[in-house]
């Protein structure tokens, strides 16, 4: 593998919202640099799950390496590094950012600058990246590119004259671009004869050689067969293989200052590597870890259950290999009165929470029931010290507490202005409080400091409706705030059903309970006897429906006669109905589990 000089090297990303067409960006750059033969070309080559084809969305950041021979004559090594462009992926987009000197900011000519664009593109300035502005999809109809340069120099203050159109599906403005990348991306700076860093940026499993580590390396050497320490775990492995893909995977025999690759290094599971982490070599260690590190926590809870109690071993094999592979989520087993056996989950965000259970269900052909997600509160006890509750079963009982605080985002809202109208009723509704609003020619930027459990479930799904899909929202987390919260427990025939208890603020409680027990009624079948449907906040009942009783007409073969032996007869139903009340329990149907989860769509 031809070895390249320093000053010849470009490490660069693409930044953009969900469909801008990065991934397809990505896909032009190789074909224009030959990476990939007319025969292997694909839409989405980097995409490689099923799941981030269907959705459009990129998952896991990958990398490839193009050599592009520019006007000047010389040949320039450049690193794309593939980032994903989803929220709930933001850590792993810091990361691979901070492996960069260069990042293309794409924004879609026909939809302009979306949030999650401007969420990113922070990011990238926080990194201190020089940024590529680009506007892509200029062969649509609806294509306006003038308009869509002004805004990014309104908006984001990049000069409109620099702004570069492309096509990324036609193949229009590649040479630009690729020479705008070789002119304004700075080469990487690092010494070779230092001691080396290396950033670990992101690692996958590999079924035959375990962790596979993607690392851009900062100063020094890594080589092979060379013990290898993690800085910020505090492990030591040796490498047994280095690679850099182009796209494909071609093994090389070292990695120098500014180059991106593959290392192997015998690690058995994703657990034992932290993205963000710091390699350096044994023999001549670095005095400290490159800075930025951030130790990834869950935001979002759930519980998964298995439909059918025998696939309880499965969901468990299941979610062992799924944790090989993402590192990011967590889960712990748990026991729900009504659901039985399953786990309790913890992800990134809502996004992350549906992949991997959509993972579970299509690659492992598992039949689930999730929970209501639910977010971390802190809970201040009147004695003791505070500590965290990822579940409304892990609450304790009220009078035992002092307060209970919840987590707090600010969220970015980009929408039309004909829309604002509905976006800032539904922020009201699901307890924001304003920040500022700014408006860019027929667009409008809202910011909202929301709670996070208001956002989790439907947000997304609502404020599309109400901006019929042109609105778009980012968040990052702020912190937690005092809040007026209520454990909200529903009772069957008197029995608390853990697995519908939820955690809610209390002006919205009785609402929400009434909602929960009036959909219940609907799936929960007639039983003998009546079957009342309570919401509770401690022991005061706050909403209640009955299901009412099947009855049998024990007076049909009554003709006349004396009305005394009718009440006699019905008498007896009574007090047999009421016997069977107190020893029947009642069954509840999954259907009545899943309508109540999905409580916001009704």
């Amino acid at each position: 593998m031809k070895r390249f000089p320093q000053e010849r090297i470009r490490n660069f990303c693409i930044v953009a919202h969900i469909d801008h067409g990065k991934s397809t960006l990505a896909d032009r750059l190789m074909d224009e640099t030959g990476a990939v033969t007319e025969r292997e070309k694909q839409e989405q080559l980097l995409d490689n799950m099923d799941i981030e084809r269907e959705r459009g969305i990129t998952i896991k950041a990958q990398t490839v390496r193009m050599v592009y021979r520019a006007q000047d004559g010389e040949e320039y090594l450049l690193n794309l590094i593939d980032t994903p462009g989803h929220v709930d992926f933001s850590y792993e987009v810091s990361r691979s950012l901070s492996a960069c000197e260069g990042a293309i900011l794409v924004v879609d000519a026909a939809q302009g600058i979306e949030a999650q664009t401007l969420a990113n593109t922070y990011l990238a300035i926080d990194a201190d990246l020089e940024i590529i502005p680009v506007v892509n999809k200029i062969d649509l109809p609806s294509a306006d590119p003038d308009r869509v340069a002004q805004e990014i120099e309104d908006i984001v203050g990049l000069d409109a004259a620099d702004v570069i159109p492309v096509s990324a599906k036609s193949g229009v403005g590649m040479r630009d671009l690729l020479e705008a990348i070789v002119q304004k991306v700075p080469p990487p700076q690092g010494e070779a004869d230092v001691p080396t860093r290396a950033l670990v940026f992101d690692a996958w499993f590999d079924t035959y050689v375990g962790a596979v580590m993607l690392v851009r390396v900062i100063e020094g050497r890594i080589g092979k067969r060379q013990r290898i320490k993690f800085m910020i775990k505090g492990s030591e492995r040796e490498t047994t293989n280095l690679s850099v893909f182009t796209p494909h995977q071609v093994e090389v025999k070292e990695l120098g200052p500014g180059e991106v690759g593959a290392v192997i290094a015998g690690v058995k599971t994703l657990s034992d590597v932290l993205i963000g982490d710091t390699i350096t070599t044994c023999d001549n260690p670095a005095s400290e870890p490159l800075p930025g590190f951030q130790e990834v926590k869950p935001m979002v809870f759930a519980g998964l259950y298995p439909v059918e109690a025998e696939d309880y071993e499965d969901l468990k094999a299941s979610l062992e290999k799924l944790k090989i592979n993402d590192s990011s989520f967590d889960y712990e087993p748990e026991t729900s009165m009504a659901l039985g056996f399953g786990f309790r989950c913890g992800f990134l965000g809502f996004l992350h929470a549906e992949i991997i259970q959509e993972r579970l269900e299509r690659e492992f052909e598992l039949n689930l029931i999730t929970t209501a997600p639910t977010v971390r509160y802190r809970v201040v006890p009147k004695k003791g010290e505070p500590f965290e509750i990822e579940s409304p079963a892990a609450l304790p009982d009220t009078m035992d507490i002092s307060s209970i605080e919840e987590p707090v985002v600010l969220a970015t809202i980009h929408v039309p202005s004909e829309h604002l109208g509905q976006v800032l009723t539904l922020c009201q509704e699901r307890r924001g409080t304003q920040k500022d609003m700014a408006v860019h020619g027929n667009r409008v930027q809202v910011r909202y400091l929301l709670p996070l459990n208001e956002i989790v479930t439907d947000f997304h799904d609502k404020l599309k409706s109400a901006t019929r899909g042109y609105g778009s929202f980012d968040y990052e987390l702020q912190g937690y705030e005092d809040s007026n919260l209520v454990k909200l427990d529903i009772m069957v025939n008197g029995d608390p059903v853990d697995a519908l208890s939820l955690i809610v603020h209390r002006d919205h409680a009785q609402t929400r309970g009434a909602e929960l027990t009036r959909k219940l009624k609907e799936f929960i079948p007639r039983q003998q006897f009546a079957v009342a449907i309570q919401a509770a906040i401690g022991s005061k009942i706050i909403a209640r429906t009955t299901v009412r009783a099947l009855r049998k007409n024990v007076t049909a073969k009554c003709y006349g006669g004396d009305i005394t032996r009718k009440r006699k007869l019905l008498e007896k139903q009574k007090a047999g109905k009421k016997r069977m009340k107190m020893v029947g329990s009642v069954e509840i149907p999954q259907e009545a589990f899943l309508a109540a989860l999905k409580l916001g769509d009704s």
